[in-house]
Parts: C-alpha cells; structure tokens; sequence
C-alpha cells in the first residue's frame, strides 16, 4: 500500500508507474468519484511522452493518446453495462497501454494479464489517497508489482 499526499504527487505516481509498462499492458483503475483516477492517468500519459491534455472519456467513453514512448487509449466504464459493451469498444489491447477507470467486472474478459490500481481517499479531508496494486496474471507478479512500487 502506497501513501500519496497530494494531487501533484497522485501526478507523479502515474508517471512512475509508465516506466514500467509495456505495449498490451492493461490497467484497471478501482476507486470513488474524486479519487484521484484521472490525475493518475494524466500522469502516467505523461511518462508515456502523450503531450496532448489527457481528461476524463467520461461522455465519450474511451480516448486514445499518441505517446512518444508508447500510445495511451483511456477509458471510463462508468457508463457501460458490462464487459460485453467494453468488448465492443475494440480496443487496441497488442499495441498500446490501455487504462479503464470503472472497468472492476468489466475488464476480466479482456486480458487474462492486468494490473488493478485501487484508490482510496482519506478519510479525512486532506488529499491523502492510499493506492493499492493488485497483479492478475504471469505479467504482474508480486516481483513484477513490488519492483513497479519500490520507486515510490
């Protein structure tokens, strides 16, 4: 579990974590309204050299960024039904990383290799968040997670 104590750092996290990450990665991020999951995004869009603003696909339900490093497709599940509606999507899942905020029972069918991000605000009214990773698959092994967090 990771302590994170500000927006900016939230930032930073998701750049951190995109030096890690290859082509066909695939990210799930789990957490409330204002957790944090975009900034984390933006951030790691940023690691992954996307110069362009990196903002929630909330009302277009997925985005895709070209990065220097490595293309970024963005998608925010909160508005899709199940994991057939994101399956139709089509995403990119060989040549990109992609990210689902809201994609928890969605995504499984996807990838049997991903890695699940859970944010959690503090409970008081500070920015704290605690960030949780969770490996499924050969791809994110617990050496494969504690390597991507012992940078922080």
């Amino acid at each position: 579990m990771i302590e994170v104590s500000t927006g900016e750092r939230m930032f930073d996290l998701g750049r951190v974590v995109a030096h890690h990450l290859e082509a066909g990665d695939l990210l799930v991020l789990i957490g409330e309204l204002g957790a944090g999951k975009t900034t984390f995004v933006q951030g790691l869009g940023r690691g992954l050299g996307v110069t362009e603003r990196v903002t929630s696909p909330t009302f277009v339900v997925a985005r895709a960024h070209e990065g220097a490093v490595l293309p970024l497709v963005h998608v925010d599940a909160y508005r899709l039904g199940s994991a057939v509606e994101l399956d139709d999507l089509d995403l990119d899942l060989t040549g990109s990383v992609v990210v689902v905020e809201w994609g928890e029972g969605k995504t499984e069918s996807l990838a049997e290799d991903r890695l699940l991000i859970h944010i959690q605000r503090s409970q008081s009214d500070d920015e704290t968040r605690r960030v949780e990773f969770v490996g499924v698959g050969p791809r994110w092994s617990p050496q494969a997670v504690a390597e991507l967090t012992s940078q922080w």
